[in-house]
C-alpha cells in the first residue's frame, strides 16, 4: 500500500505584537516564561485582527530549545471569533539563540521556528478552518512574531 506524501499550501499569515517576556524562572515543569500578546493581524485564507490577551507560554530546554505554546483570539471585520493554538519548537546553535534572546534580528534560515496550528470557531463560515491541520515557519522578531501557516493536504 503507498499512502499519499502530504503537501504544503500556504492559507494564511500571522503577525503577533509581543509584550515585555515574564520569566518565571524553574518551575516543577522546567523553565517557564510567559510572553503577552498584545494584539495583531492575520491575513491571507481569513482576514482578522489579533486581540489583546493572549499568551504564549514557553518552556526552555536545558539545550536552549524552546517549546512553544501559544494561545490568542482574532476577531474578523464582520465580527466572528477565532481562537488560534500554536504548539511547536524554536531551536538553533547556542550562539543565534543567544542573539534571539538579546531581541536581535536573526535571519530565520539561521535557526528552526516550527509550530503547528490549530483553529476553533463558531462561525459556520469558517468551520472548514476547524478541519484542516496547519504546520507554520516563523520568525522571532524582537517584539513580534511572524508565521506562515501552511494547510497540509
Amino acid at each position: 500500500m503507498t499512502l499519499p506524501v502530504p503537501t504544503l499550501t500556504p492559507a494564511f499569515d500571522v503577525e503577533v505584537a509581543l509584550g515585555p517576556l515574564e520569566d518565571h524562572l524553574g518551575t516543577s515543569a522546567g523553565h517557564r516564561r510567559v510572553v503577552p500578546i498584545l494584539g495583531g493581524r492575520v491575513s491571507g485564507e481569513v482576514d482578522a485582527e489579533v486581540l489583546p490577551g493572549g499568551a504564549d507560554w514557553q518552556l526552555v530546554r536545558p539545550d536552549g530549545t524552546i517549546e512553544i505554546d501559544s494561545r490568542y483570539s482574532a476577531r474578523t471585520a464582520s465580527g466572528d471569533l477565532l481562537l488560534l493554538h500554536a504548539r511547536g519548537l524554536r531551536t538553533g546553535s547556542p550562539e543565534v539563540l543567544a542573539r534571539l534572546g538579546r531581541g536581535e534580528d536573526v535571519d530565520p534560515a539561521l535557526y528552526s521556528f516550527r509550530t503547528t496550528v490549530s483553529v476553533e470557531t463558531s462561525a459556520p463560515a469558517l468551520a472548514h478552518l476547524q478541519r484542516s491541520l496547519f504546520l507554520a515557519s516563523a520568525q522571532r522578531l524582537a517584539s513580534a512574531v511572524h508565521y506562515r501557516a501552511y494547510r497540509v493536504g
